[in-house]
């Protein structure tokens, strides 16, 4: 019974980086996730002035209320959506002249309602090309706050970087939310900043059309902080022991009370006919040599639509994924990306504005899997490849992204699970 250790959390890592920077003192987060993504994030504070210690197993931060350290600073966000979106509206709760630019990539990618909210908080905030991407410069003279209306209907990360933001300003914020998509990951930004000492109240609007967050001024407590396990990464290994009958896979440290909306996944594979187990230290899938057609709404786990498009045609049925639009704005349009490969495969695939369905069939061997420089894409098609022969990527490597040991790692559990 292989027991996979799953790097740390990608969303929390992230989410503990700014908590820390904005502390009033030294931060330690304990097992973060060391990818290109994170690293890009640690190097983005060091280019605003913070210090960040790293070693194999903690990194350490000297946080500033006061925002950055420095008065000017060129940020290169990499490929990562979190730091893109996330380091701006840090670096406006300082003073001076902040540049960020990203990847080719990133910089296809939307940021105009983050952007907009913060201008419409007084933040003097200029896009340099493109209206809504990257690059972009902040002259940053601290934010007031206040309230602002948001449409996070494309990414929760807006809402997030807000919600971040708040105990930060002289005024505090609310912030009036009008579309959400990926819930639960706010559920993670608030239960952290209430863990680094900050306020946070939640309500349903009178008119039930959206939502409203309330974070008034205060200060943010240094900690030490535990990053869970990263629960989209788990998802492939979860989806691994579904698809191998009599295969079971465990993750320890990532069971009951964890923040990851993520771990959801598990309830989509039970419903298909796996075993799952969640306990309080773990959790624990067992494919049971069945695994049944459904129609399922991701919207609040879209980053595991991958996962569950590239085990699909082994079902007995069709298997339906609805609401899944903002998985178009991601790293590449991963509906389309996941049609285009399935159809490669040899599976009949339909697709719609924001949803996929997917025919049971016999995947051809030998296929190259199109990954998109994305490494979701590339991690999800590795498990088809458990019971397809032959299945290669075109860019292996991207699972750098979040996974640099990915391949290693599931290769050791292709053999523990005999596939």
């Amino acid at each position: 019974m292989p027991v996979v250790d799953i790097p740390g959390s990608k969303s929390i890592t992230a989410r503990a980086l700014f908590l820390a920077a904005a502390a009033d003192g030294v931060t330690t987060l304990v097992r973060p996730l060391r990818s290109d993504d994170t690293e890009g994030f640690a190097e983005g504070l060091a280019a605003l002035g913070y210090r960040v210690g790293r070693t194999r197993d903690a990194w350490q931060v000297d946080g500033r209320p006061q925002g950055p350290p420095v008065r000017e600073a060129d940020v290169h966000c990499r490929d990562g959506a979190t730091t893109a979106r996330f380091l701006p509206a840090l670096a406006a709760t300082g003073h001076g002249t902040y540049r960020f630019d990203a990847s080719p990539q990133m910089r296809r990618r939307p940021l105009l309602p983050l952007t907009r909210a913060l201008r419409d908080l007084g933040v003097d905030l200029r896009h340099e090309q493109a209206e809504g991407h990257h690059p972009l410069t902040v002259r940053a003279a601290g934010v007031e706050g206040g309230d602002v209306v948001l449409d996070a209907g494309q990414s929760s990360q807006y809402l997030t970087a807000l919600l971040l933001l708040g105990p930060l300003t002289r005024r505090g914020l609310r912030i009036r939310v009008t579309e959400l998509v990926s819930a639960p990951y706010v559920e993670i930004t608030t239960a952290m900043m209430r863990a680094f000492g900050a306020e946070v109240e939640v309500a349903r609007e009178a008119s039930g059309r959206g939502q409203l967050f309330v974070v008034p001024p205060s200060r943010y407590r240094p900690t030490t902080y535990a990053v869970e396990p990263d629960a989209s990464t788990a998802s492939y290994f979860f989806a691994a022991a579904a698809v191998t009958p009599g295969g079971e896979v465990t993750v320890p440290g990532l069971g009951a009370g964890a923040l990851q909306g993520d771990l959801g996944f598990v309830d989509v594979l039970r419903r298909m006919g796996a075993e799952v187990s969640v306990r309080s230290d773990g959790t624990t899938v067992r494919g049971t040599g069945e695994l049944r057609g459904l129609t399922v709404n991701m919207r609040d786990i879209s980053d595991t639509m991958p996962t569950l498009a590239a085990i699909a045609p082994f079902a007995s049925g069709p298997v339906r994924i609805e609401d899944v639009a903002n998985t178009r704005v991601k790293e590449c349009d991963r509906l389309e990306a996941c049609a285009r490969n399935l159809r490669r495969l040899g599976v009949r695939v339909a697709t719609g504005p924001d949803w996929i369905e997917i025919r049971p069939g016999t995947p051809e061997p030998g296929t190259v899997i199109e990954s998109h420089h994305d490494h979701r894409i590339v991690m999800s098609f590795a498990v088809t490849g458990l019971r397809v022969p032959g299945i290669s990527f075109d860019d292996p490597g991207c699972v750098r992204k979040t996974f640099p040991g990915f391949h290693e790692a599931f290769a050791e559990v292709r053999g523990g699970l005999g596939a």
